[in-house]
């Protein structure tokens, strides 16, 4: 008989067990399963421990990764030797007595689990004094002995061989590395949620990080690298009662991994789906769908809106009024993005061997740190100084009261739609399809078609005026860059990028507004279509509609394209529709107009963008340089690559070794 069906065989005719409960011991080790996963699970409850006791310096040492000793000391109130045995009993805890105080915690542990679980799988030594003791005391787990022993104002946990007991649960820990690792993540999070907290790491008698106290900015420098440091935009808004605040990195400084993503809500890390929807839902517009923004947040809120008893973790928590959160949370992080991005541009860096190179994100002052930021240049060459061109401030609108009314008891007045807000970019100007019917060879005459904002500086560009910060164009380089003089030195253009992030805005606009201009065409443009395509027309003849299309079939294979939207009518209209059935059928017609319908619309305006060895005509080149300026999220395109560069006259200088 195979063994499974044996053990089945044996489940049956087992006879049922009386009910009984279980042994303390047993119930313990069943609750540190759930608390208790990894050793980086034990520092993570030791150190919120320590901080709920007011520490402000923080010692770790570990050996083998955590699972052989873990040896936490902080220098926080301590407890007094009365109380150190009841401390290392389950559910007993200092920080919440009644139901109303767990509904409004503010502390990062309340349940009395944490020192009784990792008790049951290790072996314990807590070590505490008080500033009213005159010595400190200590208390074993194993044991219950207490006795006096040394140490200054504050507690030490000493945890000796983890699941020493449970031999089972110990085989299922990865290697050293791996588990110092995830130790590790636990110490960054803490560090970056307290930058006035003075924490140092050791690992098998080796010191691995130390960080001292801070700022906040300076902290995330450290912790994050300069990397982080060199393409974030600080983000501090309020609302009422909810306040957000931190850094979010540049779209151009992406990661292929979440690996740099932390919020913290009332300073407790925390993995909320909301949460990161939100922030993610503000990045889509300018950011790749493989990609990972960067971000260090931290929201403040009510502690009776939101709920953190949620699981054993405490990783996980629940807003009660979920959707002012995230609109919140979203529109701030879009407004940040929107309204900064322009002035954190990219720079040069010139290496030790004089080789140049282009950093993710914003650049640091040459010598230093940028100030308020923290964090200064790696090793080797220098940051250049960067005075990036500011776009102009159009800002994405508020619409504070949609959410501001969900929070407050008393009714706020109804916010406008987002595209009908005031500041929202208006409806694409004519001078657009002028441009993109322009020829290489077609005689000047654009200019006396564009508006007065676009014609109004033609004279020298040196004199250029502030309200233009990206200047006025002096050339084309190879039918790709356009480079154009500012104030502030040499700007260069990817016209492909530039042109596909004004196409999309205005697109958008267009759609939200339900105003989207639709080009019939004179003769119906014919192509033969699949079986997929012929019932993908027909399903989504009302979506269709509302992107400015008509397209249908005309027979059992065959598909006529009447009519496009007007932005796009120099587009190939075959490939266009194929495209737009081909997103359909994968998304689905109602998705499209929701959340995948950023990706078709950038496909879309990625069909009648300028393409690369089209020449423009100066005209032509200030058209787009002056839209730029009046387009949101201008500085990078739908994936997220930049769209310009600002090259100041010091860096020029530079270069050439002027002055030197």
């Amino acid at each position: 008989m195979p063994a499974s069906a044996s053990s089945t065989a044996l489940r049956t005719t087992q006879q049922p067990r009386p009910i009984r409960p279980l042994p303390d011991q047993l119930i313990s080790q069943i609750a540190a399963g759930e608390v208790v996963e990894r050793p980086a699970s034990v520092v993570k409850e030791l150190l919120e421990n320590a901080l709920d006791a007011g520490a402000t310096q923080l010692g770790i040492r570990l050996e083998e990764g955590g699972v052989r000793r873990i040896v936490i000391t902080d220098n926080g109130c301590g407890i007094p030797a009365a109380e150190l045995p009841v401390a290392l009993m389950r559910h007993a805890t200092s920080k919440i007595a009644s139901l109303d105080e767990l509904e409004s915690v503010l502390t990062l542990g309340f349940r009395g689990e944490a020192l009784a679980s990792i008790a049951s799988v290790s072996q314990l030594a807590l070590t505490s004094r008080t500033a009213a003791d005159a010595h400190a005391t200590q208390v074993s787990a194993d044991t219950g002995t207490v006795q006096p022993a040394s140490g200054g104002v504050g507690t030490t946990v000493d945890v000796q061989h983890l699941y020493f007991n449970t031999p089972a649960r110990r085989k299922f820990l990865k290697s050293e590395q791996t588990e110092l690792g995830h130790c590790l993540e636990m110490v960054r999070r803490v560090a970056l949620a307290r930058p006035d907290v003075t924490i140092s790491v050791h690992h098998n008698g080796k010191p691995l990080e130390h960080w001292n106290a801070g700022d906040v900015a300076t902290r995330t420098a450290q912790v994050l690298g300069n990397d982080f440091a060199r393409a974030r935009l600080p983000l501090d808004e309020e609302a009422d009662t909810l306040h957000l605040y931190g850094f979010a990195g540049l779209p151009t400084a992406s990661r292929g991994r979440p690996d740099q993503q932390y919020f913290f809500v009332n300073g407790r890390f925390v993995r909320d789906k909301l949460l990161n929807h939100a922030v993610r839902s503000a990045y889509q517009d300018v950011l790749h769908g493989d990609r990972f923004p960067s971000y260090v947040l931290c929201l403040d809120l009510p502690p009776e809106m939101v709920d953190v008893n949620v699981h054993p973790s405490k990783i996980e928590v629940r807003f009660r009024e979920s959707r002012a959160v995230h609109q919140f949370v979203y529109h701030a992080v879009q407004r940040c993005l929107a309204r900064q991005a322009g002035g954190n541009g990219d720079s040069l860096h010139t290496d030790a061997d004089g080789e140049i190179t282009l950093p993710s994100g914003g650049a640091t002052p040459a010598g230093g740190a940028r100030p308020g930021f923290g964090g200064g240049s790696g090793g080797g060459g220098q940051w250049i100084n960067y005075s990036a061109a500011r776009q102009t401030e159009l800002g994405i609108a508020q619409p504070r009261q949609a959410y501001l009314g969900m929070v407050r008891d008393a009714a706020a007045p109804a916010a406008r739609p987002y595209g009908a807000m005031p500041g929202t970019p208006a409806q694409a100007p004519a001078w657009l399809a002028d441009a993109q019917a322009a020829r290489a060879d077609d005689p000047p005459g654009l200019l006396d078609r564009l508006p007065p904002a676009a014609r109004a500086g033609f004279a020298d560009p040196a004199d250029a005026p502030d309200d233009h910060p990206l200047g006025y164009a002096i050339a084309q380089l190879h039918g790709i860059y356009v480079l154009a003089q500012n104030a502030r030195g040499l700007v260069l253009v990817d016209m492909h990028a530039a042109h596909e992030r004004i196409l999309y805005e205005q697109i958008k606009a267009g759609l939200d507004a339900r105003d989207l201009a639709v080009q019939p065409l004179l003769i119906p443009v014919t192509l033969p279509g699949s079986p997929v395509e012929i019932g993908v027309a027909e399903e989504h003849q009302e979506t269709l509609t509302l992107l400015g299309f008509d397209i249908a079939p005309v027979s059992p294979t065959t598909l006529a394209v009447r009519a496009v939207p007007a932005l796009l009518q120099q587009a190939d209209a075959e490939a266009l529709a194929r495209d737009v059935l081909r997103d359909l059928h994968a998304y689905g017609g109602s998705r499209v107009l929701a959340e995948r319908r950023n990706e078709l619309l950038a496909t879309l305006a990625c069909h009648s963008a300028v393409r690369a060895n089209r020449k423009l005509t100066l005209e032509e080149m200030n058209a787009l340089l002056r839209q730029m300026e009046q387009t949101e999220r201008a500085d990078q395109c739908n994936h997220g690559r930049p769209t310009w560069v600002q090259l100041t006259v010091t860096e020029l200088d530079r270069l050439f070794l002027r002055g030197q």
